[in-house]
């Protein structure tokens, strides 16, 4: 991991249904394969598609022994930008701290919607997805920016969970679209 930490933690901000419970899980399901304890755990209200959620990970090399929300993330992950202004999304984020946003927007745009002013990593992931998987789902391709930014996890372990856990779910083909557009991410700048 970049940061040097016990334990790294992340909060995903999404609307339900865009996947960040499924990107922290298999962000977490790659941490484990590679040996770390991990925990990641949804916390949404009235469960409905389109309504505001969060997902925590915890990434640690030793037992993790808290167990409640993140309150004090090493970085944030925002699936819809249309969350930006609406909620607090950087509350206790420093300026060492990362935030990626899957947005068309540029960092300065970013860091005005929002009020920080550290590490801003805009991605266009819907727009990835689209392109490579030709469906809309963000939540793979953001997962690709996640791993080059925070070293959390091997890019290799995060493609292996993926292709293990939905080859016999949606297919060789969609397999692979899926990972080729966390690639993809993880090679942008």
């Amino acid at each position: 991991m970049k940061l040097d930490k016990k334990i790294f933690e992340i909060i995903f901000h999404a609307r339900g249904g865009q996947g960040a419970k499924t990107a922290a899980e298999l962000l977490a399901q790659a941490a484990l394969r590679e040996g770390k304890f991990v925990q990641a755990f949804p916390d949404f209200g009235p469960e409905r598609s389109g309504a505001p959620m969060k997902t925590y990970v915890r990434i640690s090399d030793e037992p993790i022994k808290t167990h409640e929300p993140v309150v004090d993330p090493d970085m944030v992950a925002v699936l819809d930008e249309t969350l930006l202004g609406v909620i607090e999304i950087s509350k206790n984020l420093d300026e060492n701290e990362s935030l990626i946003v899957n947005t068309t927007r540029d960092r300065e745009t970013v860091s005005r919607e929002t009020g920080y002013v550290g590490n801003i990593y805009p991605i266009d992931a819907l727009g990835l997805s689209m392109e490579v998987i030709g469906e809309p789902r963000p939540n793979t391709a953001i997962l690709g920016k996640i791993i080059k930014v925070t070293e959390a996890v091997r890019l290799e372990s995060v493609t292996d969970v993926f292709r293990e856990k939905y080859i016999d779910k949606i297919g060789a083909e969609k397999t692979d679209k899926n990972v080729a557009a966390i690639e993809k991410a993880y090679d942008s700048l």
